[in-house]
């Protein structure tokens, strides 16, 4: 047991000295050029970076001025303004690369010094995202800004033990908090994520079919044209060696992706280097409207359906059993049509379907197709309404994946795959007035991408029916007089 012992009561307080005071002179003055030369090299990078993230804002002026030292008002004045025409003519002549190259650029560097540099502290601790631990701050580091005119990605290294659903979380108030309309969180790696703000829809209008093609021989099969992605450019999904499954609620466009395709296969089909199958469980409702499309059509989810997914499946079995040692994908060579099986409500004959026997006949059939299929040639094209597992158990076999709008946020991973919603394919949040917009997931590609498909009309469906309808030779009509010829000019 420690005992107390009471100091003498004359022995004085020591002094302190700093610890500095006891370092010799000569480490002094070393440390001295060391802090210089760091804070030297500081403000270089710091300067550098502003160059960086500032070019057209720091180098124009600094040039601008130069060229007056050197040269004069006059010739600046010039030169500004040959730029200026410069420009102008460059806008008309091309104004996609213009917009790129330099008008976002300028937009970029306005929203970042005047959006998310000046309203990021505050808003990250305001949004609980910055942490204090033992008086030092920790906050997530605003990195890259890039503008595109309708979004901003703006990348962000977050802080230790923070997650994406943290930022997932406050994704409103962030979107209000820099002026946005909506914002999206995606994981690039990790620590790292890229949030964009979204202040306008590029794809809000409805797209128009194109033209007809005459050409058959154009039409890949790998690159079927259906639409357009929200950064401009063609969505484009592959059929060739290839599932496509559709998932979206009543309304949410499968019909634009469907007749998308078929448009796009048609010049194809009209030269029979292309066989659309179609079953149609609604009775016709959505098939029916261009039944010349079809070289075989069924109407309903019975045994007729039933067996003409049997007869797809043993062909496919037929066909694979043919190709076993001689080649081990299908080519337009082989002098056999490309086989496209259409499926609209996908859930009506391996679901729905009251009789189990058919029922399980379906999916069995259904399974061998989507399974076996791509090698000899074959490819199923699935819609379906419901993307439960319990509706559609075998999504996984479907290599191009499509998520029109939907009902609820936990069916979006359902439908493209674990950790597509965190990546910000938001598709239980596209709006009623936007049928064909989707988020469409490929195996092998990272990131899902936001679509639209083209909207065909009614119309667009009549001349497509004329199209690929069979010419017919109709006889001029006799006249009374018996003369089939209609009579010489005189």
């Amino acid at each position: 047991m420690a005992r107390w012992v009471d100091p003498a009561p004359f022995e004085g307080a020591r002094p302190r000295v700093p610890w500095w005071a006891l370092v010799p002179g000569k480490l002094k003055w070393l440390a001295l050029v060391v802090a210089v030369v760091w804070l030297a090299l500081v403000g270089v990078v710091r300067l550098v970076l502003v160059v960086v993230r500032y070019p057209v804002v720091t180098l124009v002026p600094l040039a601008a001025a130069w060229c007056w030292l050197r040269f004069g008002l006059s010739p600046l004045v010039l030169a500004l303004l040959s730029l200026t025409a410069g420009f102008t003519i460059w806008a008309g002549l091309d104004r996609g690369s213009f917009l790129r190259h330099v008008w976002f650029r300028l937009v970029t560097e306005y929203r970042r010094a005047t959006v998310y540099v000046l309203r990021w502290r505050t808003t990250m601790r305001l949004a609980e995202l910055a942490k204090d631990n033992r008086g030092r701050e920790y906050r997530p580091k605003l990195r890259r800004v890039r503008s595109e005119g309708w979004r901003d990605r703006v990348r962000v290294r977050m802080i230790p033990s923070q997650a994406p659903e943290a930022w997932e979380l406050r994704r409103d108030g962030l979107a209000h908090s820099f002026g946005a309309q909506s914002c999206r969180v995606r994981v690039l790696r990790p620590k790292v994520i890229e949030l964009d703000f979204i202040h306008s829809d590029p794809l809000a209008r409805s797209l128009p079919v194109p033209s007809l093609a005459d050409d058959a021989d154009a039409v890949d099969l790998k690159r079927v044209v259906v639409g357009r992605t929200e950064t401009g450019k063609p969505w484009r999904i592959r059929l060739q060696g290839n599932q496509v499954l559709g998932v979206g609620v009543q309304g949410a466009g499968k019909g634009s992706v469907l007749w998308s395709i078929i448009w796009h296969l048609a010049p194809a089909v009209r030269a029979g280097l292309v066989r659309l199958v179609g079953i149609d469980p609604k009775g016709g409702m959505e098939l029916g409207q261009c039944p010349d499309a079809f070289a075989r059509l069924v109407f309903d989810n019975g045994r007729e359906a039933v067996e003409l997914l049997e007869e797809l499946a043993a062909e496919v079995k037929e066909r694979a059993a043919r190709y076993r040692g001689v080649r081990r994908l299908w080519a337009h060579s082989n002098g056999e049509p490309f086989t496209v099986l259409v499926v609209d409500e996908l859930a009506d004959l391996i679901a729905y379907q009251p009789d189990k026997g058919l029922r399980d006949r379906a999916t069995r059939a259904i399974q061998t197709i989507t399974s076996q299929g791509r090698a000899p040639g074959f490819c199923v094209l699935g819609l379906v309404q419901d993307p439960r597992k319990e509706v559609v158990g075998f999504r996984h076999l479907f290599g191009t994946r499509v998520a029109l709008r939907l009902d609820e946020s936990a069916q979006v991973d359902m439908v493209l795959g674990d950790g597509a919603r965190a990546r910000g394919a938001a598709a239980h949040e596209i709006s009623e007035q936007t049928p064909g917009v989707a988020w469409v997931k490929t195996d092998g590609r990272g990131e899902p991408e936001r679509v639209r498909a083209f909207h065909v009309t009614d119309a667009d469906l009549v001349e497509l029916g004329v199209y690929l309808a069979d010419a017919t030779v109709h006889e001029f009509p006799n006249r009374p007089d018996g003369d089939a010829t209609g009579g010489a000019a005189a």
